[in-house]
C-alpha cells in the first residue's frame, strides 16, 4: 500500500467509525480468543489494512497493516532472510492483535514481546482520529500504553517493526530434567548467558509431561542438517519425548506448533495414525481447529453429549500466565496437585529494553518470568457449575500471590478493582478519557472480564 493509498484507507475507516453509533468491535475473519464476545451492531472492516507494504532488508525494518497474520508477514520476511523479533506460535495470529494483546514465542527470553519490537504504528484512536504514535512524540502515552489494551483504545492499522536475519535452519536439543527447580535454574542461566553447554541458544522454550518430565527445547540457527517434517503423519510435540536432537527448517520451526495447536488436536482424534492419513494436510492448522471449537460452542453439542451420557460436568482451563522463574517450581506443584493438566508449555520471557515502562504489563525489567500455558478442561464435583470458574480462579490467585501477570485472552474471573491494580488501571483512566472520550470502545476491564 503506498502512503496515499494507507491515507484514502484511514479517512475512509475513520468515516466509518465517527458514522456510526454505540459501540464499535473489529470485524475479523479468524480469533485466537477464547472468551466470549457480547455481539456488536457495528463491526468495524479495517480488511484494507491487511498485508505487508514494505520490507527493507538494508534497515531490517517491514511496514505492515495491523491486519495482516504472521502467516503472511513471515511469508514476505523470509525470502529475505529475516523474520520479526518474536513470531508468535499460530499462524493466523495478527500483527495488530498482537501488539495490542501480547504475544510470545521463543525468540522472547531474548527479544521480549512483539510490541517491544515496533518502531511507530498508525491507530485509528475511539474519536475517529487516525494518530502516529512513537516512543518520542507527543502521542508517545499511546505507544507504551498500547500494548495490553485489547483494542480499548485503539486499532493499529499500520505498524514499523523491527525484523532480524536468520538462517535456513533451526538445530535443536531437547534436553530432559527431571524436576521443576533444575529447569528453572538452567532456564535463569540461558537467559543470562544465551548459551547452554557451550552452545549458543536462539531459541528456548519446554514442555512439561509429568512432575518429574520436563524438556528444554534449544533451538540454534544453522545451515546444516537434514529437516524433520511435522506437517503431516509425524507429530512435533511426540518428537520431543523421543529425540534427543533435531532439525527443522526456519519456516516450519516458526510453526512448529501450529500443526497440532500444541498438542490440543488430539481433541479431533489427530494423534490417532489411522484419523490422522485421512485428514488432509492443508487442513492441520490452528484456525481449522479454532473454527470447529467456535461451533461447538456456539451449539454447546459437548456438553450436551457430556449431559446425556451423565458425566461430570467440566471447567474450560484454557490460559497463559507469567511467573518469575524463581516462583516456577512453586507454582507448577500448586498446578500438578490442584489442576494437574498435562502437557504444560514454558517459555522464557525478558524484557527486551530494561529501560522502558509498558503502562498496562509492566514487569520488574530485572526479572526473567516464564510464560505457562496450559489449554484444557478440568473435571468438576458433580453439580458444580462449570461458569463459576472454580479452578480458573484458583489458578489467577496463585499468580497474585506468586508476583506474576495473565494473558487476557482467555476468561478472567478478577473484580474492578483487582483488574485495575494489576494491569496500569490509573494510567489507563487517563488514555481512555484522551483518546475513546465517549466510549465507542468497550471498556478494558469490560472487554475481557465481563465479555462486553
Amino acid at each position: 500500500m503506498t502512503a496515499v493509498g494507507f491515507e484514502q484507507a484511514a479517512a475512509a475507516a475513520s468515516g466509518d467509525l465517527r458514522g456510526s453509533t454505540g459501540h464499535v468491535r473489529l470485524r475479523k475473519p479468524t480469533s485466537n480468543l477464547f472468551r466470549a464476545r457480547t455481539r456488536s451492531a457495528n463491526e468495524l472492516d479495517l480488511s484494507a489494512f491487511s498485508g505487508v507494504f514494505a520490507v527493507d532488508s538494508q534497515a531490517r525494518t517491514a511496514t505492515v497493516g495491523g491486519l495482516t497474520t504472521y502467516e503472511d508477514l513471515v511469508a514476505a520476511t523470509l525470502p529475505h532472510g529475516l523474520v520479526p523479533l518474536c513470531v508468535p506460535q499460530l499462524r493466523t495470529i495478527t500483527l495488530g492483535g498482537a501488539v495490542t494483546g501480547l504475544g510470545i514465542e521463543a525468540a522472547s527470553f531474548r527479544n521480549g514481546c512483539p510490541h517491544e519490537s515496533v518502531l511507530a504504528m498508525d491507530v485509528l484512536t475511539g474519536t475517529g482520529e487516525v494518530v502516529r504514535a512513537t516512543p518520542g512524540n507527543e502521542h508517545s502515552d499511546l505507544f507504551f500504553g498500547f500494548p495490553n489494551s485489547y483494542g480499548s483504545l485503539g486499532y493499529a492499522l499500520r505498524l514499523e517493526i523491527e525484523l532480524e536475519p536468520v538462517r535456513s535452519t533451526v538445530q535443536l536439543r531437547h534436553v530432559r530434567f527431571h524436576s521443576a527447580a533444575d529447569i528453572a535454574d538452567s532456564i535463569a542461566r540461558i537467559t543470562d548467558e544465551r548459551s547452554f553447554d557451550g552452545r549458543p541458544v536462539d531459541y528456548l522454550d519446554a514442555t512439561v509431561f509429568a512432575p518429574d518430565e520436563l524438556y528444554l527445547s534449544l533451538g540454534a540457527y544453522s545451515d546444516e542438517g537434514e529437516p524433520s517434517d511435522y506437517t503431516g503423519q509425524k507429530i512435533y510435540y511426540q518428537s520431543i519425548r523421543a529425540r534427543s536432537t533435531d532439525t527443522l527448517t526456519t519456516h516450519d520451526y516458526l510453526w512448529r506448533w501450529d500443526t497440532d495447536w500444541f498438542w490440543c488436536s488430539a481433541a479431533f482424534g489427530l494423534g490417532h495414525p489411522g484419523v490422522r492419513r485421512i485428514w488432509p494436510d492443508r487442513y492441520k492448522r490452528s484456525d481449522v481447529y479454532w473454527k470447529i471449537i467456535a461451533a461447538d460452542r456456539r451449539w454447546q453439542m459437548s456438553s450436551r453429549i457430556n449431559r446425556m451420557r451423565g458425566r461430570r460436568p467440566k471447567e474450560n482451563v484454557v490460559q497463559d500466565v507469567e511467573v518469575p522463574v524463581a516462583a516456577l517450581p512453586e507454582f507448577l506443584d500448586f498446578f500438578h496437585r490442584e489442576v494437574g493438566i498435562s502437557p504444560i508449555w514454558l517459555c522464557p520471557l525478558r524484557q527486551r529494553d530494561p529501560d522502558r515502562h509498558w503502562s498496562l504489563y509492566e514487569f520488574d525489567p530485572g526479572t526473567t518470568y516464564v510464560n505457562v500455558g496450559f489449554w484444557s478442561r478440568v473435571e468438576l464435583a458433580p453439580g458444580e457449575d462449570p461458569l463459576a470458574g472454580r479452578v480458573n480462579r484458583a489458578i489467577e490467585r496463585k499468580v497474585s500471590e506468586l508476583n506474576g501477570r495473565k494473558s487476557l485472552y482467555s476468561t478472567s474471573f478478577y473484580d474492578r478493582e483487582e483488574f485495575y491494580a494489576i494491569y496500569g488501571g490509573q494510567t489507563y483512566s487517563v488514555l481512555k478519557k484522551h483518546y475513546d472520550p465517549d466510549g465507542r470502545f468497550p471498556d478494558l476491564y469490560d472487554k475481557t472480564c465481563k465479555e462486553a
